[in-house]
């Protein structure tokens, strides 16, 4: 029989289910995340702490060899495509190695650009919104 996975309900109780320095490091970016965008709401999202500001904008994760910083589709991986290059990254992910030093200014960056990539899609689908509703 298989252990059933933990279903985490709170970002403290999915940071707190680490070691004391996995959970440094993940406190360190929630915290780099919160004062990047300062109005996100945290949540858990599949089963992971995230940021949700005007739409998913960020998530965050544990792993055995890493941490990964998921980000949904976006223009994030080519505006910082040289910063990345030093880590390992798939479509929607970045792994950070515990062996590295966390990129702190990245990933404060990274928040800052999906703060206003979010934004300005809510302002053109407010903005359609008010087109589609005046041709009614």
């Amino acid at each position: 029989m298989t252990a059933e996975k933990t279903k985490f309900t709170t970002v403290d109780q999915y940071i707190n289910s680490f070691s004391d320095n996995i959970q440094f490091l993940l406190e360190v970016i929630r915290e780099t995340i919160q004062e990047n965008a300062p109005e996100a709401e945290e949540v858990i999202s599949y089963n992971i702490p995230a940021f949700k500001f005007h739409g998913m904008l960020i998530f965050y994760s544990a792993y055995t060899n890493h941490i990964s910083i998921s980000i949904p589709p976006s223009k994030v991986y080519e505006v910082f495509k040289n910063e990345l290059s030093a880590y390992k990254v798939s479509k929607s992910a970045i792994q950070l190695p515990y062996n590295k030093p966390l990129p702190l200014k990245l990933i404060k960056e990274m928040t800052q650009f999906r703060v206003k990539e979010n934004l300005e899609l809510a302002e053109k689908k407010k903005s359609k919104g008010k087109i589609s509703n005046a041709n009614a």
